[in-house]
């Protein structure tokens, strides 16, 4: 039996009297996936960085952290990395601007103190971490020229040099496709064939049953289980010890279309993205666009919300032909858009929750000229958090220190507050745990019932099928099948996506 690479017990911390983790026991074999899996906010992300010794864990005599057979108090970064834990974070930590090349080699010669640099051996070592798990890239390339997926692996390159022996992985397939994420796959299981470990933390339970030896569930701070094999359980159970409650998945959108069509798209198109794209949303109606990255789902939703102008084709509304030009034009006809990237696109991360929700509408609390009315904005912020039960303290909390969810709640209050006929969602629950996706799915419904008109970009098979009433299926910029949700299932949509 593989012996264990990193054993922790009864490890707890505390922030401002908020516990993030509650006596928790934890511990990873040589050579295996181990994924831990639990909502936002469960303390996933502390123990990810006690073990990469960022954070300090409360002070308590039971606590024990065992690496390679050594006992620690608590780590350092310069601990962790010593006994070969290395971090790939969401950001990737990556400099853009320089090469692969750099990029990889860049930790080992920090490691070893140089004071020169030698171009040659540089990129020998570079190739020779990806020869190791069988990756092809140009190690001459500036890192910001290649999509994330391969930015990913400079980051898994970076880490073998360091000698890793323990890889934790924060939700590393959170902006990949379906073939991107295979590939990593394949990568990760490289690692194991080396006796290489790795910690992946991840919402998709679908990823998380392929790649997983074991799973540990984390709730509130609490290990609730784990389980050495992933026969022992399935996604149900998984979601009901996350949540604490049972999710009803299994149940399908029931449409309330009714009365004339809310917007028409006529034989849009643009060069390179997207060609000849026909559909009618009528009230009521959850379209699902579903394709993998690359698609043109992005794209086109860009395209109707006035940031991306099509070539040719058409949009109407109410029956009535219009011109999107811009975001202004696209408000001014009663549509909103909650963008994929919420971080990037769809929030000031900086700025407070109030301060987020309100931006669209600011104009309606001016008063005196330039002035506005403090308290009417923080009584329509208040009445949004309620709404869509955003879990904050305060609305005067900065956005960033919110959970994905959270955020996404905040995106969503921003767009409504426009009071939309059409809202466009692309991506909706990406990077979002399970408990928090199931209500985002319920607040999609209940617009929809209220008379919204919907399109949802998606590229998960679960989400579409059970959230859409109308799916669009789309291939290399093209509709390739459009069909009621009734009448396909996960199989016909699986070979679809092909």
């Amino acid at each position: 039996m593989a012996e264990n690479i990193l054993q922790v017990a009864s490890l707890s911390k505390t922030y401002s009297g908020v516990k993030a983790l509650v006596d928790f026991d934890f511990s990873i074999k040589q050579g295996e996936v181990h994924c831990l899996v639990g909502e936002n906010g469960s303390g996933k992300s502390t123990f990810m960085k006690i073990i990469a010794g960022v954070v300090r864990p409360d002070r308590d005599s039971r606590t024990q952290i065992l690496i390679n057979g050594k006992q620690f108090r608590r780590l350092t970064p310069k601990d962790s990395m010593n006994e070969g834990i290395q971090v790939i974070y969401q950001d990737l930590s990556l400099f853009p601007n320089l090469t692969v090349a750099e990029n990889i080699a860049m930790n080992q010669r920090i490691e070893e103190n140089r004071k020169t640099v030698s171009w040659k051996e540089m990129r020998r070592t570079a190739l020779d971490s990806m020869e190791q798990i069988s990756v092809k890239l140009d190690p001459e390339e500036l890192v910001e020229n290649y999509p994330i997926a391969k930015q990913q692996l400079v980051a898994i390159c970076r880490a073998i040099t360091s000698g890793v022996q323990l890889l934790i992985m924060d939700e590393p397939t959170a902006s990949l496709g379906k073939t991107d994420v295979e590939h990593f796959f394949k990568v990760i299981r490289k690692l194991k064939e080396r006796g290489i470990s790795a910690l992946f933390i991840g919402h998709k339970l679908h990823e998380v049953f392929a790649i997983a030896d074991r799973i540990t569930v984390i709730r509130d701070g609490k290990r609730i289980k784990t389980f050495d094999s992933v026969s022992e359980t399935n996604e149900h159970e998984i979601t009901e010890l996350m949540t604490g409650k049972k999710i009803d998945s299994s149940k399908r959108y029931e449409s309330k279309t009714n009365g004339k069509p809310l917007m028409e798209i006529r034989g849009l198109s643009k060069s390179g993205q997207y060609s000849d794209v026909n559909f009618t949303l009528y009230p009521g109606d959850i379209i699902g666009i579903i394709g993998l990255t690359g698609a043109g789902r992005t794209e086109l939703a860009l395209s109707i919300f006035g940031l991306n102008k099509p070539d040719t084709g058409e949009i109407l509304i109410d029956n009535k032909s219009v011109s999107i030009e811009s975001t202004r034009d696209a408000i001014k006809n009663e549509i909103a858009l909650v963008p994929e990237n919420r971080l990037v696109q769809g929030l000031f991360t900086e700025k407070t929750i109030m301060d987020n929700v309100l931006i669209t509408t600011i104009d309606e609390f001016r008063k005196y000229g330039p002035f506005l009315s403090k308290k009417e904005m923080v009584d329509s912020a208040n009445s949004w958090i309620d709404k869509l039960n955003i879990k904050t303290p305060s609305a005067k909390l900065p956005v960033k220190q919110l959970s994905g969810g959270n955020q996404q709640r905040v995106v969503l209050s921003k767009w409504l507050a426009t009071k939309p006929r059409i809202l466009i969602l692309d991506g909706p629950t990406v990077g979002i745990d399970v408990g928090a996706k199931a209500e985002i799915h319920r607040y999609i419904q209940e617009m929809a019932q209220d008379g919204i008109g919907i399109i949802m970009m998606s590229d998960e098979i679960h989400e579409v099928l059970h959230n859409a009433n109308k799916i669009l299926v789309m291939r290399e910029g093209r509709i390739i099948k459009s069909a009621d949700a009734t009448s396909l299932d996960e199989a016909d949509l699986m070979q679809l996506l092909q």
